[in-house]
């Protein structure tokens, strides 16, 4: 499973890289992991169909979009050579912001896998980080298991997300990889 996301050069970068801006509790997720592993069990190539790669970390020391946006800017700096999106942002922040773009409130998150737990479908929630570049300590998140991964098949995670950002997800995801399958809401 891991090897997936690592065969993807942009996912390697990313986490060889992110301990050097020393943000607290990072994680690389979303579909930067598991559409690398559907990418793998499909025999696409690593980064296939991947539109950006997300990145989280936790910092509630500085709940400014000041504070943030110098992490963004670091960050645009150090991948600059990657030529992919890569989003990263301060899951302490999302409260602030969450209600404005999805039309639901959201509760201040205690940690980034706080906030990993809380995507739309189940599915999705996994995440990876590394302690140090290019050491070991890789981990891996994935709250909810990794048989629906595996599976390509997308559950509904209502904890926070709306009925129309599960279905806009799985409209997506099915656009790209045809083979998931999914839940109803």
């Amino acid at each position: 499973m891991i090897a997936a996301v690592l065969a993807d050069p942009t996912c390697a970068a990313i986490l060889d890289r992110m301990p050097s801006l020393h943000l607290p509790d990072w994680w690389l997720t979303a579909g930067a992991v598991f559409q690398n592993i559907w990418n793998a069990l499909e025999g696409r190539p690593p980064g296939w169909g991947i539109k950006d790669y997300d990145v989280f970390y936790f910092d509630a020391s500085d709940l400014s979009w000041h504070a943030e946006d110098r992490v963004i800017r670091a960050a645009a700096e150090l991948f600059a050579d990657l030529g992919a999106v890569i989003e990263i942002r301060n899951q302490a922040r999302v409260h602030l912001w969450y209600e404005s773009r999805y039309g639901a409130a959201c509760a201040p998150f205690t940690s980034t896998r706080d906030a990993i737990d809380a995507f739309a479908s189940t599915t999705c929630c996994l995440g990876v980080t590394r302690d140090a570049p290019s050491g070991p300590g890789l981990r891996l998140h994935a709250p909810y298991g990794l048989a629906d991964v595996f599976a390509m098949h997308l559950r509904p995670h209502r904890r926070l997300a709306p009925r129309h950002v599960y279905d806009a997800k799985v409209a997506d995801y099915t656009a790209r990889w045809p083979s998931v399958t999914h839940d109803p809401w």
